[in-house]
């Protein structure tokens, strides 16, 4: 099998780390050839350094001449800002990892869909913002795209060939984050290192945030209508604190079949690196069912975690809504953790931009329109947050 070569976007971030970890297990099949970050300009110099990549990019302008300094002497080239992450994406490579936090990941995905090339899809908001056109893109170019998402993940393998028409519904699992048995009450008063405190992994604070609020979920939800095809009536939500069971298909002749694993990155990012066959992991990461009995379903209470239902309500109504209800929240999380808004205050300020005419707008169709819904979004949710009326610390 020949060396395939890896961009990694998001290189510094939880993904990226889960990523570097199975290159390294497996020199003889992968190499990561480009890394791009956000703005450290340290960390990202310590990853292109450890992995060998020939350019490192970061997506903060200011921060290239700190990047250059740190790499200064390795021969590794860099950049910095916009024109620098394309450039990154540009150069050619097998498969791109798309694990840029947030709707930045966007524009970065979009660039990277070239003839043959496999994305392993970690930036949700992706085709959250803007579904349609990426996925069209995708098939129009020859890409293929892998979910990277340990959800997402599972369902793709648990479907295999089947074709969607033979399935009924699929079910995404939640673990419920670190207030699934928490009062409504309790919630309310939740502090951002509580809401930071996540049962099962450990990511960024903005992901980390959108767990306790189960916003994650909904969103994933929206992911994977566009990834599989689905009307929004075939997707469910169970929580599941063990996070063993990561995603079930039921099929229309009522057999359900569950994807299993750890819950571990490192199993969904072995999936999609694995292109020309299955990579092998270490012991440590194999399920042993005799020690994680009993496992634990529950429906996801609405009223407790308003968040999923807003993003339900959003994958129902389709058009510009889902890239609203991302861009809303992205500024409601930002807030929370900025001590401006109490945790109700999240679910509180998305609802009041959701609720706006401009959410009814038809789906973008291209990453331009997606970017200009966002950018619109933003300022009105920025816009209520300073006039005030949500919960506040």
């Amino acid at each position: 099998m020949s060396r395939r070569s890896v961009t990694l976007l998001g290189a510094t971030g939880s993904i990226g780390r889960s990523t570097r970890d199975v290159v390294a297990e497996n020199p003889e099949r992968l190499a990561i050839s480009v890394v791009v970050g956000g703005r450290d300009a340290a960390a990202l110099a310590r990853v292109a350094i450890e992995t060998g990549a020939a350019f490192a990019a970061l997506a903060e302008a200011d921060s290239g001449p700190a990047l250059r300094e740190a790499l200064a002497g390795t021969g590794i080239a860099s950049g910095a800002g916009r024109e620098a992450v394309l450039e990154a994406v540009a150069r050619p490579s097998d498969i791109v990892v798309s694990a840029i936090s947030g709707a930045a990941g966007l524009e970065a995905t979009f660039a990277a869909l070239m003839p043959g090339r496999v994305i392993a899809l970690a930036n949700k908001e992706s085709l959250v913002c803007a579904g349609e056109a990426v996925m069209a893109q995708a098939r129009h170019v020859g890409a293929t795209i892998l979910p990277l998402d340990s959800e997402h993940n599972a369902l793709y393998q648990v479907l295999g060939a089947e074709p969607v028409s033979a399935v009924r519904s699929m079910t995404l699992t939640a673990s419920g984050g670190p207030f699934r048995t928490w009062t409504a009450a309790q919630i309310a008063a939740a502090r951002p290192e509580q809401a930071l405190a996540h049962p099962n992994y450990a990511m960024g604070a903005k992901i980390t945030i959108d767990s306790a609020s189960m916003m994650n979920k909904g969103l994933e939800l929206i992911e994977a209508r566009y990834l599989f095809g689905l009307r929004h009536d075939q997707l469910e939500v169970l929580v599941h604190p063990q996070q063993i069971v990561h995603g079930l298909v039921t099929f229309r002749d009522g057999s359900v079949s569950a994807g299993l694993a750890l819950p571990d990155m490192r199993v969904a990012a072995a999936h999609c690196l694995g292109i020309d066959g299955r990579l092998d992991a270490p012991a440590a990461r194999f399920l042993d069912l005799a020690r994680t009995a009993p496992l634990v379903f529950e429906p996801p209470d609405l009223a407790r975690f308003p968040a999923l239902g807003l993003a339900m309500a959003a994958l129902a109504q389709g058009g510009a809504a889902p890239a609203v209800l991302n861009a809303a929240n992205e500024i409601a999380v930002a807030a929370f953790l900025a001590g401006e808004i109490a945790f109700p205050g999240i679910a509180q300020l998305v609802e009041a931009v959701c609720s706006r005419e401009f959410a009814s707008a038809e789906a973008p169709a291209t990453v331009a329109e997606a970017l200009a819904i966002d950018r619109d979004a933003r300022i009105r949710a920025r816009a209520l947050l300073s006039g005030g009326g949500f919960a506040v610390t």
